[in-house]
């Protein structure tokens, strides 16, 4: 068991969906000076569950991984409860790509799902700064791809990797949220840190790091050869080529549609696609 293990206690918000599992973990670190990892949704019956776990005065910190609503919703709620500070990245906004900033500005690929437009936190955290405790220490890892903004924090050798690492699934990537190659990006570092066990904020611990992010990668390369393949039938949206791909429920493939655009777009970037005028939505997309 690891040192963070062993000061932990995890609280899960009764928002279970397609997407989040069985809901969003909560992490309480600590003891008398406690650091609220991901207070979750703006739930009041998740709220009192935290404070009633962490005691009275207890709480000195709460860290946001990323502003999407199932995360960072109950943030301010339980910061005026508590006085304690929000930490995280930026507004949600901050830490785009330069290619999501374009394409955002071009304003039509959507995006959004679950944004928290009002988050700010009290302390923006770069990435590798460190706050620490005399109980705890956590080094945020700036961890875009899921999410812009997104962090994960290290305690010894365990990290909190919010939504980029999942045991049950994979993340949804939607641009300009979420980027592919960012999310690649992540997924190397993340393998570099050489973690001996990842906590994310949906599902249980994965306790084989390097395996489970060897399985994304290859999951992801494997989704970038079948929209290829699919593509040699001629030119498709991003719409069509999920329905074509995946085989998941019809309610599910609006989160798929938006999975491939990512990958439409980064291969767009690479000149292994094409379409014609800005990329949108509903573009029409070709392989070469």
């Amino acid at each position: 068991m690891t040192s963070a293990e062993k000061a932990l206690r995890i609280i899960t918000a009764a928002n279970p969906s397609p997407f989040t599992g069985p809901g969003t973990n909560t992490f309480l670190l600590g003891h008398e000076r406690i650091a609220v990892i991901d207070p979750g949704p703006d739930l009041a019956a998740h709220r009192q569950a935290i404070l009633s776990a962490a005691g009275p005065g207890r709480i000195s910190h709460i860290f946001v991984t990323h502003a999407h609503l199932d995360h960072s919703g109950g943030a301010r709620a339980l910061a005026q409860a508590t006085g304690a500070p929000i930490l995280g990245f930026g507004p949600a906004e901050a830490g785009r790509s330069a290619v999501m900033e374009r394409l955002a500005r071009e304003g039509a690929i959507d995006g959004g799902e679950g944004l928290d437009r009002d988050f700010a936190p009290d302390i923006a955290l770069d990435d590798g700064a460190v706050v620490e405790t005399d109980e705890w220490r956590l080094t945020a890892l700036h961890t875009p791809g899921h999410f812009a903004g997104h962090l994960a924090f290290r305690q010894d050798e365990t990290i909190f990797c919010g939504d980029v690492v999942m045991g049950w699934s994979s993340t949804i990537i939607s641009p300009p949220d979420g980027d592919l190659a960012d999310y690649f990006r992540s997924l190397a570092r993340l393998d570099s840190a050489g973690a001996r066990l990842l906590l994310p904020a949906h599902g249980a611990a994965v306790r084989d790091p390097s395996g489970r992010l060897a399985e994304l990668a290859a999951h992801r390369r494997e989704r970038t050869v079948q929209i290829l393949a699919a593509l040699r039938d001629g030119p498709a949206t991003a719409e069509t080529l999920a329905r074509r791909i995946y085989q998941i429920p019809p309610a599910m493939i609006p989160a798929a549609m938006r999975n491939v655009l990512a990958h439409l777009i980064a291969l767009s970037e690479l000149g292994a696609v094409s379409t014609t005028g800005p990329i949108a939505s509903d573009s029409v997309f070709s392989g070469h």
